[in-house]
């Protein structure tokens, strides 16, 4: 069942979409669209993947200005300037929907900055945490530091041909800096799943295998597992050749780059996390 809702934070009316299964639900899951989107375009650009999580209520959140007031501190966006509680909104659809359930979140690109921040301002909020095509700001870039660190599972998704947020981190180029409205470094994605790991308390070398390619030529996937007894779990899906798009089922735009097929980012979150 979908319906569209409203929830009043920081005076402000704010709006998403929440998904229900028939037959129930054990937890929630908050999915964050990227900039420029809003609960509906994303839901479009995965192809509705998200909404079939198993025995999952998903809740597709909108931004203020189609942008999040994420953990960059050289971000600019609308959310940003007017200081929205963009935090205190996931937490109260959290509370709402997902009171004394798991609750998992799931951001792409900008909203992806945004479940970075949640980890580290708001973890009691978040069960777990699964960011795409985003990655940890560097630590003159960092909004949120010197909080008390509480470890959750961490699954990281993004292209190598990444055009608007490098794999290999550092800043965006100087158009993409003023097309979103943000800049500063940024950690690459291996050290950003490095930085996730240590976190966790995890010790051990990490584990990298290649996956089994389903179209020769376009790209490939490969995994990286940071894994110890104990510790939750860090994981890395780099996607060779991929652009600033989700893998799964439906190609992103062009200009987006390359979408993987190799994986689909919900069969990936739900073995990741368990479902």
């Amino acid at each position: 069942m979908q319906t569209h809702q409203t929830i009043e934070v920081g005076g402000l009316t704010r709006t998403y979409t929440l998904i229900t299964p028939d037959g129930g639900h054990d937890r929630l899951v908050l999915v964050l669209h990227g900039s420029g989107q809003t609960a509906a375009t994303h839901r479009t650009f995965t192809g509705n993947a998200f909404d079939g999580l198993r025995r999952s209520a998903v809740a597709y959140l909108d931004g203020i200005g189609r942008q999040w007031n994420d953990a960059r501190k050289q971000s600019r966006a609308k959310a940003r300037i007017r200081g929205i509680d963009d935090v205190g909104f996931a937490a109260a659809v959290a509370h709402r929907h997902g009171a004394g359930l798991p609750v998992y979140a799931v951001g792409y690109s900008n909203g992806g900055g945004l479940v970075i921040r949640l980890l580290h301002e708001r973890p009691d909020v978040v069960a777990g945490a699964v960011v795409v095509a985003a990655q940890q700001p560097a630590a003159d870039n960092f909004l949120v530091p010197g909080l008390p660190v509480v470890p959750r599972p961490v699954l990281l998704i993004h292209g190598t041909k990444d055009r608007i947020v490098p794999y290999a981190g550092g800043e965006m180029a100087k158009w993409a800096q003023i097309a979103f409205r943000s800049g500063g470094a940024m950690l690459s994605s291996p050290q950003t799943a490095a930085y996730f790991a240590g976190r966790n308390g995890i010790t051990t070398p990490p584990q990298t295998a290649d996956l089994p390619a389903s179209a020769p030529g376009r790209t490939s996937v490969s995994r990286t597992d940071y894994r110890q007894e104990g510790r939750p779990p860090v994981t890395l899906y780099t996607v060779h050749g991929g652009g600033h798009t989700i893998p799964g089922p439906v190609d992103s735009p062009a200009l987006m780059g390359r979408t993987g097929h190799d994986i689909h980012t919900a069969a990936a979150i739900e073995e990741f996390l368990g479902f």
